[in-house]
């Protein structure tokens, strides 16, 4: 602009001493001298060529003229619609000079940071910049003046309150005619809730939502590079402790999930308070370790923690001992005193495990081996361990492949009148036909119960004892008819539609309930009297009989046993094998059925092998009898054979005897 301004007065200049210089020499300086006549007309051609070349000066200066008005108007509005963006720009614009200077500051600045105009330009542009991020900024500031534009960069810059905002920052080069950088251009935006917002995300991947311990991921990750430094360092020990709550479910069922969360929250807060310094757990992704990154929770009532560099496995053993003390404290949640127990696994990092998906799960295998031995136990995982669980592994896909192929077969043992001497019923029992081998219950129950597979293999077995059943009524009639006893598991007794599975299996076999004897053990039905009581009520409601199984070996309260609506107790094999060896056996024999006939229940002897047996069962007056001496567990072939043989027969203990050595 001024530029041209100059060039254009210049131009009026020179033209305008041209214009005078040719008016003067003609006028005054002709230097031949022409007849008045001529002279003024050659004047008069030469002052209509001054005129035109006057008027073209003055269209050409008129244009000129304009040009630079609409360029000025340009300018205007190009510098308001400027001051306009970065007046209500949310992102900060600055310029500064090479020095560093702050030559200009949008009023961004004021909203993000706090800092007023005159309060910035007192300052250099790097004071309020963090003393760690500095050397970037000038580094990044030095490649803009270089390269004339410079990288994202992200820093902290101090606000007026005292608090660090993280900027996310580009600048770029101004430079002069001479192709030098003589300014910088800085756009800064601040990203301090973006970036909280990606902590918080990052800390979410990692950490648990309830109790904000870091999580199974976490660990995992902790975990392998702790295996890493063992293998780096031979003298690097360390140990994975797998604490799991005792019975953590009841006080979820019956004091409900938001107390259970409560338990949850504390138990994680104890075990933190409990571990010391050095017990190092999970360590967090961002930020600083706190004493509560030393616990990771797996999910539901499971814990887990990293004891490193430890001195030997007793160093573990002594840790899980002092949490297992605290966590046996009384907890208070919601008006309620929960006492809490724990089983803990332990696995040491001198096992030769290549991930850490390996060392936890033989951390969570010498758990489970603590809980099968009692509970609130510790346990170190062995070799012999892994074995085990490889072994339980190939048990549990065998069972399904066997239900899958229909493997499973059903045993009936005859229950006895010792009244009368002949067969009054059955309990169906399962046997698994693996290959060429016949496999009994304690072979395979226990994997079935903890899977979960009990409960179809049940309502098979049920199904199957019920039709068979019918079909021995029709084919043996008796008065009354003969009768079927089926064990319902801890995994069958919790489950919501137990009754209504039963009535539907009666209604399909037409089977009269009353034929129908349902089996509950002790234990099931004194872990919870209250539960059991509405699941027997429910049951008994079907028309179907009651007995308590392998009574005398759990807890019983006398008066809850009477408010169940059962008919039967059946007395545990391990006192009817030893009462006549045992004064002790035989006297609490003597009192179970006692105490059936003063509750008006009938009592049948499990576990009879010998003559002794029954004659002493006879002279307690015991009603009825199962056992080895009248017949094992057979087949419907078998027991078919049996029944006929029986009913064909004056003396029915000579039946059961050869049947019983078949």
């Amino acid at each position: 602009m001024e530029g041209r301004e100059w060039w254009l007065w210049g131009l009026a200049v020179v033209v305008t001493l041209v214009l005078t210089f040719g008016i003067v020499s003609l006028t005054y300086f002709q230097l031949h001298p022409q007849t008045e006549g001529t002279y003024w007309t050659d004047l008069k051609e030469w002052v209509r060529g001054l005129a035109l070349v006057v008027l073209l000066f003055d269209i050409y200066t008129l244009y000129q003229h304009l040009q630079l008005q609409r360029i000025r108007r340009q300018l205007a509005e190009r510098d308001e619609l400027f001051q306009l963006i970065t007046e209500n720009a949310a992102d900060m614009i600055a310029v500064v000079d090479d020095a560093g200077r702050r030559i200009y500051n949008s009023p961004a600045y004021q909203h993000i940071l706090g800092y007023s105009v005159e309060e910035l330009k007192t300052t250099s542009s790097i004071e309020q910049i963090h003393p760690d991020d500095r050397l970037g900024v000038l580094e990044a500031a030095r490649k803009a003046r270089s390269t004339g534009q410079g990288q994202r960069l992200e820093y902290r810059m101090r606000h007026k309150d005292g608090s660090w905002r993280i900027l996310e920052s580009t600048a770029s080069a101004i430079r002069n005619a001479k192709g030098e950088t003589e300014k910088l251009v800085i756009v800064n935006r601040d990203i301090s809730e973006r970036k909280r917002a990606e902590e918080m995300l990052a800390h979410s991947a990692f950490h648990d939502g309830l109790t904000n311990l870091p999580n199974r991921a976490l660990l995992l990750e902790r975990l392998q590079r702790a295996l890493v430094l063992s293998k780096r360092h031979r003298d690097y020990k360390f140990a994975v402790l797998f604490i799991d709550i005792d019975e953590f479910k009841v006080f979820n069922d019956s004091l409900g999930h938001k107390v259970g969360d409560d338990i949850l929250v504390q138990i994680g807060q104890r075990l933190t308070a409990s571990l010391r310094e050095v017990d190092t757990i999970s360590r967090p992704l961002l930020g600083q370790s706190s004493k509560d990154d030393t616990l990771a929770r797996l999910g539901g009532d499971e814990y887990t923690i990293l004891l490193e560099d430890i001195r030997t496995p007793s160093d573990a053993i002594r840790v899980a001992e002092r949490l297992q003390s605290r966590l046996a404290v009384p907890f208070t949640v919601q008006g309620y005193e929960i006492v809490v127990n724990a089983s803990v696994g332990i696995a040491l990092s001198t096992a030769a495990c290549a991930h850490a998906e390996d060392l936890l799960r033989d951390a969570n295998i010498a758990m489970y081996r603590a809980k099968r031995a009692g509970k609130a136990r510790c346990e170190v995982f062995d070799t012999a361990m892994h074995e085990g669980a490889v072994r339980r592994l190939e048990l549990e896909t065998e069972l399904r492949k066997g239900m899958e192929l229909g493997e499973f077969r059903t045993h009936y043992q005859p229950i006895i009148s010792l009244t009368t001497g002949r067969i009054t019923g059955f309990e169906a029992l399962t046997r698994w036909q693996r290959g060429n081998r016949l496999l009994s219950p304690a072979e395979f129950i226990t994997v079935a119960e903890e899977t979960g597979l009990i409960v179809p293999m049940n309502r098979w077995l049920l199904c199957e004892a019920c039709e068979q059943l019918r079909s021995w009524q029709r084919q043996f009639p008796a008065e009354p008819p003969l009768s079927m006893s089926v064990n319902i598991t801890s995994k069958e007794f919790a489950h919501p539609d137990l009754a209504k599975g039963i009535g539907e299996t009666l209604r399909q076999t037409a089977l009269d309930p009353y034929n129908l004897q349902l089996e509950i053990t002790e234990t099931i039905a004194m872990a919870n009297p209250e539960k059991a009581a509405s699941v027997l009520s429910e049951l008994k409601s079907l028309g179907v009989r009651l007995s308590v199984d392998d009574f005398g070996t759990g807890y019983s309260s006398l008066s809850r046993l009477q408010q169940f609506p059962v008919d039967a107790l059946k007395i545990d094999r391990s006192f009817i094998s030893h009462m006549d060896s045992d004064p002790e056996s035989h006297k609490i024999v003597k009192i179970i059925i006692m105490l059936a006939q003063s509750l008006g229940l009938v009592t049948v002897a499990e576990g009879t092998e010998t003559e002794e047996h029954v004659n002493q069962l006879k002279a307690l007056d015991c009603s009825f009898a199962q056992g080895y001496y009248f017949c094992k567990p057979a087949d419907q072939h078998v027991i078919s054979a049996l029944l006929l043989k029986v009913n064909s027969s004056s003396s029915s203990a000579k039946a059961y005897q050869a049947s019983a050595g078949t």
